[in-house]
């Protein structure tokens, strides 16, 4: 009996039991929280030490450019509103006179970056930043300066290429900006408002960027990395301390970082720079064709399955284009058996192709597939009677007017046929569309007019109307969808 009373009172009881259960619990939460922590630090002095071994590899290849240009003051206008000098976003030179007198000669200044890619002195950067200078001047991280030549310039894409005297320099490898994904970590290197090689960091935000406005030809990575006036023409790097991409613009209101920077990617870059270096400027093939992407509307009205593929809204003649067969309407669905989902990567990819090349198109024809062989030729150097009664047409919101010989002459359409629209109401059908005065209207769902006659039958009663329509810039299909 004493025996057994005396295991009763040393054996715990059940509350004592979870309570030592519940305090391991904590001390073990804790243990793996504190671990945790510990963690997350030591990943983010990993980041650290990564974004500061980049900057120390390639910093030295990175360098600072200095540009002046003499240009001649006009009385009619202040001084700093030359075209050289509004490339440089508008920012005025410190020290230039503010009153310069008619005809007097100035001196402007501007700055921007480079990069060097190779060791005997050949450097990247961007036209806007070289190309119409007088000098450029370019500065090492060493403190050695160089009065650097303009090897070429490239004004559709904003590529220069300039070269300085130099041996054994630094060079900054170029990665493959065909493998970014969106949410990569990446750095920018440059010397934004004069602050000589000023690293910053952010991730890759969106790829493919076009219709920016700031090039003919347009494929630009987007970024957060802060990028300042100083910093065009410097490298966007991957944290393998490769260049991906050349900074070139920032989308502002307040002529500062706004947390959306432009930068040319590395493999456009590459193909540029090879043909700078050898010709001193860039030959681009030519197809020949004005093309649209298509919309959901224009899908529907040419029974189509989906939105890929570049509408064929024009053929040059004795085009290449024409040549082979391609007609008004065509949609471009392959390029060589690849998918064309737009025509922008499109467009940039017939500009990157020799002439002389002989490549395969596949387009879609009133659906059917066919596929034509074409040869690319070298881009041109240039780039091109009845009643006149106003007729209303209220549905679409828009007037036209039959196309006189006098309004053809006036407006560029020689030799055309159609109605030209002199008004658009605003909120309309047709302004939703992009439509404006001054557009001829050539051909209704595909079958041409040519007068105010035949376009109001052609529209009347229909729910989507097809127009291939025609300004200065050339001829595209507008689709619009009446309301019910």
């Amino acid at each position: 009996m004493t025996k057994a009373l005396c295991y009763e009172e040393h054996r715990s009881h059940p509350m004592q039991v979870l309570g030592i259960a519940f305090l391991l619990f904590i001390l073990l939460g804790m243990s793996t929280l504190v671990h945790a922590q510990e963690k997350a630090l030591e990943n983010l002095k990993d980041t650290g030490r990564a974004f500061a071994s980049v900057a120390r590899e390639a910093s030295p290849a990175v360098v600072f450019i200095k540009v002046e240009k003499t240009v001649t003051a006009n009385p009619s206008m202040g001084p700093f509103n030359d075209d050289f000098f509004k490339r440089f976003f508008g920012e005025p030179a410190p020290g230039q006179p503010q009153n310069p007198s008619p005809q007097q000669k100035r001196m402007l200044q501007g700055q921007g970056s480079g990069f060097i890619i190779s060791s005997d002195g050949y450097i990247l950067t961007n036209n806007h930043v070289v190309g119409d200078a007088d000098k450029v001047l370019v500065k090492l991280l060493d403190g050695r300066e160089f009065t650097a030549k303009t090897i070429g310039t490239d004004p559709p894409t904003d590529v220069a290429v300039i070269k300085i005297d130099a041996k054994n320099l630094p060079v900054l490898p170029l990665g493959d900006s065909g493998k970014l994904e969106v949410g990569e970590w990446v750095l920018a290197l440059g010397n934004p408002f004069g602050l000589s090689h000023t690293l910053t960091a952010g991730i890759i935000s969106a790829l493919g960027r076009s219709s920016i406005g700031i090039a003919d030809y347009e494929d630009f990575i987007q970024t957060d990395a802060a990028i300042n006036p100083g910093n065009s023409g410097g490298p966007l790097i991957n944290l393998e301390g490769q260049a991906i991409g050349i900074n070139t613009a920032i989308f502002s209101q307040s002529g500062g970082y706004m947390g959306i920077g432009f930068a040319i990617p590395i493999n456009l870059v590459k193909e540029i720079n090879n043909q700078l270096i050898e010709h001193g400027s860039v030959t681009r093939g030519y197809l020949g064709v004005t093309a649209q992407d298509l919309t959901p509307e224009l899908v529907q009205s040419f029974g189509l399955k989906d939105a890929k593929g570049a509408l064929v809204a024009q053929v040059t003649p004795d085009s290449p284009a024409q040549k082979a067969g391609l007609k008004q309407g065509d949609v471009i669905v392959k390029f060589n058996g690849e998918p064309i989902d737009a025509i922008v990567p499109f467009r940039n990819k017939i500009a990157m192709t020799a002439p002389g090349t002989i490549l395969e198109l596949t387009i879609i024809r009133e659906g059917k597939e066919k596929v034509f062989p074409v040869t690319i030729e070298k881009m041109p150097s240039t780039e091109r009677v009845a009643s006149s009664r106003p007729e209303g047409v209220d549905k679409l919101g828009l007037t036209v007017v039959t196309l006189t010989k006098e309004m053809a002459d006036q407006y560029g359409y020689q030799g055309e046929r159609g109605v030209m629209v002199t008004q658009v109401d605003p909120g309309s059908i047709a302004a939703r569309a992009g439509i404006r005065p001054g557009i001829l209207v050539q051909e209704v769902n595909r079958k041409p007019i040519r007068d105010t006659n035949e376009f109001k039958q052609a529209v009347a009663g229909k729910a989507t109307v097809l127009l291939l329509v025609k300004d200065k810039r050339g001829s595209q299909f507008v689709a619009l969808q009446l309301d019910k």
